[in-house]
């Protein structure tokens, strides 16, 4: 029996370094090479290596061409290591937890450029996933009208977005939040520090504004911030007392 795709892919210790930084939020090359350490060329080859096994995705960045964000595809690896267990006995196949609503608490903030779609999806679909448990909130750099289209997807999903306003983020200046997390390449290279020095994740996510197909595209960034919200619950809920790194 050949090893299983999972052990294959995170079997050594410099990727197993790299997932466990790309948990925390999707970086780039020169980022990646600080965190896990050793030169470019290492964490770029081995990087390659994940990829190719489906485990990290990579995006051009919509602030610089020239720079790729790379994420950790949580839900393959999930995937992929369910079938490891599996592969050496049917009762060991693992079974992800449902998100653990009734234990997480706290303030998130949302960041995009215009918070008239991605940032907006994002605070409503953490409420709702959080049974309003988590005090969510989004801005933008520079707001514009909500989207319609991000309006209609979220109809879809059984959430009102056509009372939301779009918001500065100057407005939560000074205000505490557990964590921030930017949505958009170019708002993360401008975001502010926020009080009490938050810690930050970077979800690298197209604006489906720019993208031509239109409706389609808020679709599918619907189910990625959805997909994403659901692992953020699992995090939240692990953190010890009083940290939320």
């Amino acid at each position: 029996m050949g090893l299983p795709t999972f052990l294959q892919a995170a079997g050594h210790p410099v990727r197993w370094r790299l997932l466990d930084a790309l948990a925390g939020g999707d970086h780039q090359v020169h980022e990646l090479t600080t965190l896990v350490g050793g030169q470019q060329s290492l964490i770029s080859y081995h990087l390659g290596l994940l990829r190719k096994a489906g485990l990290v995705r990579a995006r051009r960045s919509s602030a610089d061409g020239r720079d790729i964000y790379y994420r950790l595809d949580l839900a393959r690896s999930g995937r992929l290591l369910a079938a490891v267990g599996e592969a050496l006995h049917p009762g060991l196949r693992l079974t992800p937890p449902p998100p653990p609503v009734r234990a997480v608490s706290g303030r998130v903030l949302f960041l995009c450029t215009g918070n008239s779609s991605r940032s907006q999806m994002a605070e409503a679909l953490l409420r709702r996933r959080s049974d309003g448990r988590v005090t969510t909130a989004s801005a933008g750099s520079r707001p514009k009208p909500i989207h319609p289209d991000a309006v209609a997807v979220m109809a879809g999903r059984g959430i009102d977005l056509s009372g939301a306003r779009p918001k500065h983020l100057d407005e939560f200046a000074g205000q505490h939040f557990d964590r921030v997390i930017t949505l958009c390449d170019r708002v993360r290279e401008e975001c502010p520090e926020f009080a009490g020095r938050p810690p930050t994740a970077h979800w690298s996510i197209a604006d489906p504004a720019a993208d031509p197909e239109g409706r389609p595209a808020f679709d599918r960034v619907a189910a990625e911030l959805a997909e994403r919200i659901d692992f953020l619950l699992h995090a939240i809920a692990t953190e010890p007392v009083g940290e939320t790194s």
